[in-house]
């Protein structure tokens, strides 16, 4: 049965998140499904940050490391984050960007996987993952002598995990298609093949439902600016298993993992636990506006929490690939069709129109994004996409490519970020 305008109307009457909706600032005339890429700027953000630059900063000067509670906040946001992933308390931790969180990760499970198996240098991953993991494990692996080994598809991976694999890197939802693997699935069959694993959750964090512990997961690493909410740039997070915290020194020994930071020692003395994947000075605004960004997830708890967010997703999903698998016959689906498959994304592909049918989206307010060579991205973040947006913004996409709108010139030429 096709799902009309008004049928999602009153979806949205229905839902119990949406009052969630008004912890955003949400730009009049805008469909935004782009939050797998940056999230919405949540309502409480400028005042918090402003609070720690006029009084915290402006008045409370250093004193506000101590005071305000600065030197523990990578820890506190870490805390928070750790209950969206199934870490806890004390186990995560708030810390630079997902690239250098990975290496620092990455380069301890290459030292912990050969441990007595020297023959285990390998990394096994997707040609599909994200490219800055693969970069970083090309940098690592070209020091250590290991190979970079990747697979084309799901189904490949497992043949790839023999005596030689040291670690598994995987990106839970992959950036481009959204599909999602089995966690606790492939988690398992390495550690019987005898390798660890390295999950990437940044677009999984705050979308879909992650329990680290239950997966008896390895490392994990994510991003602080997608689903969290954290704004631009925000820093990432680090996850190691308690029983690998102490086992090994990350490679940046800064003075902020060190066991004693202020007692300005010459040698470096690692400190315990997740505390020792710190490296410099936190980011203190960063941190405050992803702390913000955080508490908009974390107030889904009272309402049935990520899973009430997960179902909504997943609704969200299947009617705007609905809608536009009926209006639009010329992209194909490149998106999982099946639920348990498919993150909080919905994907199509066109050989050669993709990029300018985003441009011309966007025009109209309409703001997914493209990611090369074919792909027609669209994020849902149902803390703040109603079902009519996903209506709309399929409706928007059928007028587009009816229209030939994608045809004009300006809508063509290549911009730096896609």
């Amino acid at each position: 049965m096709t799902t009309t305008r008004d049928d999602a109307l009153a979806l949205d009457a229905a839902d119990p998140l949406a009052p969630l909706r008004e912890q955003f600032v949400l730009p009049d005339g805008v469909i935004y499904l782009d939050g797998n890429s940056l999230g919405v700027l949540p309502r409480a953000t400028p005042g918090r940050v402003r609070e720690v630059v006029e009084a915290e900063w402006g008045q409370g000067l250093i004193r506000s490391w101590n005071d305000a509670g600065w030197i523990t906040l990578p820890q506190r946001v870490g805390d928070k984050i750790g209950r969206l992933v199934g870490a806890r308390p004390g186990e995560l931790v708030v810390a630079d960007s997902t690239s250098v969180n990975l290496f620092k990760v990455l380069s301890a499970a290459l030292a912990l996987a050969s441990e007595g198996e020297p023959q285990r240098l390998d990394v096994v991953s997707e040609r599909s993952n994200f490219p800055t993991d693969l970069y970083i494990a090309e940098a690592l692996l070209r020091e250590r002598g290991g190979r970079l080994v990747l697979v084309d598809a799901p189904e490949a991976i497992l043949p790839r995990l023999d005596g030689h694999c040291a670690v598994l890197l995987l990106t839970h939802v992959n950036y481009r298609t959204g599909r999602m693997h089995d966690l606790a699935a492939l988690t398992r069959a390495a550690h019987e093949a005898g390798a660890l694993v390295v999950w990437d959750l940044a677009h999984s964090a705050g979308a879909v439902p992650v329990d680290l512990h239950a997966a008896n997961a390895d490392f994990a690493v994510g991003c602080g600016y997608k689903y969290l909410n954290g704004g631009p740039g925000a820093p990432a997070f680090v996850w190691v298993h308690p029983r690998h915290a102490d086992r090994f020194r990350q490679p940046l020994a800064g003075w902020m993992g060190h066991a004693s930071p202020f007692e300005f020692e010459p040698g470096y003395r690692p400190a315990s636990g997740i505390a020792r994947y710190l490296v410099g000075t936190p980011p203190l605004l960063s941190l405050a506006a992803l702390d913000c960004g955080v508490d908009t997830v974390l107030a889904a708890e009272p309402l049935g929490g990520i899973a009430a967010l997960r179902a909504k997703s997943l609704a969200l999903t299947q009617l705007f690939i609905g809608h536009v698998e009926a209006l639009c016959p010329q992209l194909e689906l490149a998106s999982p069709r099946d639920d348990a498959a498919r993150g909080s994304q919905a994907c199509f592909a066109h050989p050669s129109m993709a990029y300018p049918v985003v441009q011309a989206l966007i025009a109209r307010g309409v703001i997914g994004d493209f990611r090369a060579p074919d792909i027609l991205r669209f994020g849902f973040t149902p803390l703040y996409t109603r079902f009519v947006d996903a209506w709309d913004a399929a409706a928007h996409l059928h007028a587009v490519l009816a229209g030939g709108e994608w045809r004009r010139p300006e809508f063509n030429r290549r911009q730096a970020v896609t």
